[in-house]
């Protein structure tokens, strides 16, 4: 074999291994992709830390994958100043997935939301019918008015138990962001019904209680009459 041959040999291998070791990477990074559209498709909450902030938004990384948070996604609240959240580690999930476009996107917010939901329902399932509460009228509607108790629980009171009388309308007697006390009639389904007219009605009067009364025997009787004339003195 010359020497031309063997060069062209070696040249021939290291060309095989290039492209064994492309078909391999390219498989691995196609796996990745597989396993963030099952992530997304799981709901899979995990944790990243923000490496870098762009316009709009921070930079992650997911196995070896850049992945943009939008700054909508990194909080409930608005967001000031993404800065704020550079080196941070937040809890995300895969919102959007795109190999073709070598597009991944991040979110924190729904999972946020959904602790936010269930710490407020859990307060929500503390409060016991009969309560009696106070809070804030904060909408007005045909069937009823909705009122603000804080901590972000609200609960309704129909039209019918806002008064004792008779009413078409919430508006005719309540204004929004009037102070109201009202009373939980019903916690079902995580909904509060709430009652103003409870509180203002009339306790019904009691029964007069029955009294026993001891009557004397006709004979007890007969003896006090007699008695009773025996010393009363007959004008003549």
């Amino acid at each position: 074999m010359t020497d031309e041959m063997k060069k062209q040999e070696t040249m021939d291998d290291f060309a095989q291994e290039i492209d064994a070791s492309f078909n391999n990477f390219r498989d691995a990074d196609m796996e990745i992709w597989d396993k963030l559209v099952q992530m997304k498709e799981d709901k899979e909450a995990f944790e990243v830390t923000v490496e870098g902030i762009v316009k709009g938004g921070a930079i992650a990384y997911v196995e070896g994958i850049r992945a943009f948070i939008p700054v909508s996604k990194l909080s409930l609240e608005y967001v000031k100043d993404p800065e704020d959240y550079l080196k941070k580690t937040l809890t995300v999930r895969v919102f959007e997935v795109d190999e073709s476009e070598n597009r991944l996107i991040l979110s924190a917010r729904e999972l946020l939301k959904e602790k936010a939901d269930a710490e407020k329902q859990a307060k929500q399932n503390r409060i016991q019918v009969g309560s009696v509460m106070e809070g804030t009228v904060e909408s007005l509607q045909t069937y009823g008015a909705f009122i603000d108790l804080g901590d972000g629980i609200s609960g309704l009171v129909h039209v019918s138990q806002i008064s004792q009388k008779r009413i078409k309308s919430p508006k005719a007697v309540l204004s929004i962001g009037d102070k109201v006390t009202v009373k939980v009639i019903k916690n079902e389904d995580g909904k509060l019904s709430l009652s103003m007219k409870a509180l203002m009605e009339v306790p019904e009067e009691k029964e007069e209680e029955n009294i026993d009364y001891d009557l004397p025997q006709a004979e007890e009787l007969t003896t006090s009459l007699g008695s009773l004339f025996k010393n009363m003195k007959l004008d003549k």
